[in-house]
């Protein structure tokens, strides 16, 4: 049985909406956010503190992207993942590991610096500036959506399809709204969101997260 540690709306939701447009069985654990700060025990567990943590067996994974991979291949085949002998690939693949380390991480600033640390310890110009660096990099969404002039407009991020990659990408949209950033991505980007949400597995994930 594939489990789950998982705080709502954190980045462990990109696995979560991943088990539910599968549709795998899952054990769900839900935990109170900084779970390292709020969950007694939780370093036991995961010596990281973070979250999320996939268990599956004997098999152990705590990055978000690397999860939807490792289901993809575990569990497929699927629609899900695009395949080296599909155009896109090279593009799927590098949403895969951009969604994290481009488009997130700034995100992880201003959520630290505006929300998290006390109240004497925020620092308005740091998070004012990984928001500003955030909206910056996710102009490369806008810009691949909303088509060039050698390039039309996409429904969806690769391959013509719902994937992974608009899962590992559309979680720093479900991020971007909670930290109030949403209205400023571009049109294409806030459109394409707005279809995400439409999927029944978004909808079961958003669900199962409420407990």
């Amino acid at each position: 049985m594939i489990q789950l540690w998982h705080c709502a709306n954190a980045r462990s939701f990109r696995p979560l909406w991943m088990l539910e447009e599968m549709q795998l069985p899952y054990q769900l654990h839900l935990l109170p956010f900084p779970p390292r700060y709020r969950h007694p025990g939780w370093l036991e567990i995961n010596p990281l503190g973070t979250i999320p943590y996939l268990t599956e067996g004997e098999a152990v994974l705590t990055e978000s992207s690397g999860i939807l991979h490792y289901l993809t291949q575990a569990h497929g085949p699927t629609d899900l993942a695009v395949t080296p002998a599909e155009p896109d690939f090279a593009l799927y693949t590098n949403y895969l590991f951009q969604s994290d380390a481009t488009f997130t991480f700034p995100q992880t600033l201003v959520l630290r610096y505006r929300v998290l640390e006390a109240p004497e310890k925020r620092l308005p110009q740091v998070a004012d500036a990984y928001a500003k660096w955030f909206l910056a990099r996710m102009t490369w969404v806008e810009t691949h959506l909303g088509g060039t002039q050698h390039q039309g407009g996409r429904e969806w991020l690769v391959a013509g399809r719902f994937t992974a990659a608009d899962i590992a990408v559309g979680y720093a949209c479900l991020l971007a709204e909670t930290l109030g950033l949403f209205a400023d991505l571009g049109p294409a980007t806030r459109d394409w969101w707005g279809r995400c949400k439409e999927r029944d597995g978004y909808r079961r994930a958003r669900a199962a997260q409420s407990g």
